[in-house]
This record gives structure tokens, C-alpha cells and sequence, in this order.
């Protein structure tokens, strides 16, 4: 079998891709405009506006809907690995981002000159439900958009 082809004509996982894509690229838009800055590194980065997590399973999700029905078996094992996902990102990840930054707090209160301040834990891991919703809308939005007709 040619798998190339076949990877390249899975239109629900570019979709998919694509709309990750946006949402990362919507991230440096947001910090653009909110923080006055161009930071290309909120392209690679996880947390922030919109969610990208979320994003991704929710056109993935609507992409096999759209193809193979909504009442198929693959959708509903995709929506709800999306809402694991878009859950996870919510409640799991924000928490730890949360935990983070309680944890370098201490590390700063202590003033230990042997700690590598590099060594210090990501903080933002996590989304605001807001976040986790204005990402999911945005793979739904997509999704539909390249699926419509």
C-alpha cells in the first residue's frame, strides 16, 4: 500500500492539523495585540488563547462527523476523546500550571543559590474554560467550514 497517499489524502487529519495551526497562530495574534509583542515562541508553546488542544480534537471530532456521520461509532469515540481532552486542559493542566507557580514562589522565598532559576517549572500548562471553549468553537468552525457541502 502507498501510505504516503494514503496519509496525504486524510483530509480529516489536515483539518485537523490545520486548525491546531490557526489556533498557535491565533496565540501570537493575541499576545500581539494584549501584550504589545511579537513572541513567536507562543507558536510552540502549550496554555494561552485559544486552546489549541482543544482546538485540534473538536475538527477532528466534527471531521469524522462530517464524513462518516454522526451517529458512527468513530464519532462518538472522537467527541469523547475531545472532551477528555478539552476536561484535561480545563481542570488537570490549569491546576498544575496553578501548583507551578506556587512551587517557584517558594523556590524564590528561599533564595537558594544552588538552585538553576532555568530549572524552575512551566507554569503555564493549562487553559481558562474560556479558552477551552473559544478552541473548541474554533474547530468546530473550521472543521464545518472545509466539510460544508
Amino acid at each position: 500500500m502507498n501510505y504516503i497517499k494514503q496519509l496525504s489524502n486524510n483530509h480529516i487529519l489536515w483539518v485537523a492539523i490545520f486548525s491546531w495551526f490557526i489556533a498557535q497562530f491565533l496565540k501570537v495574534i493575541v499576545t500581539l495585540f494584549y501584550e504589545h509583542k511579537l513572541d513567536l515562541k507562543k507558536f510552540f508553546a502549550s496554555g494561552g488563547m485559544p486552546s489549541s488542544h482543544s482546538s485540534f480534537v473538536t475538527a477532528l471530532a466534527i471531521g469524522i462527523g462530517q464524513v462518516y456521520g454522526y451517529d458512527n461509532v468513530l464519532f462518538a469515540i472522537a467527541a469523547v476523546f475531545s472532551f477528555i481532552v478539552m476536561y484535561d486542559a480545563a481542570n488537570v493542566r490549569l491546576h498544575a500550571g496553578k501548583q507551578a507557580a506556587r512551587i517557584n514562589q517558594i523556590i524564590a522565598v528561599l533564595e537558594d543559590p544552588t538552585l538553576n532559576p532555568e530549572e524552575r517549572l512551566k507554569e503555564i500548562l493549562g487553559h481558562t474554560p474560556f479558552q477551552v471553549m473559544a478552541g473548541g468553537i474554533l474547530g468546530i468552525l473550521i472543521a464545518f467550514i472545509f466539510f460544508a457541502g
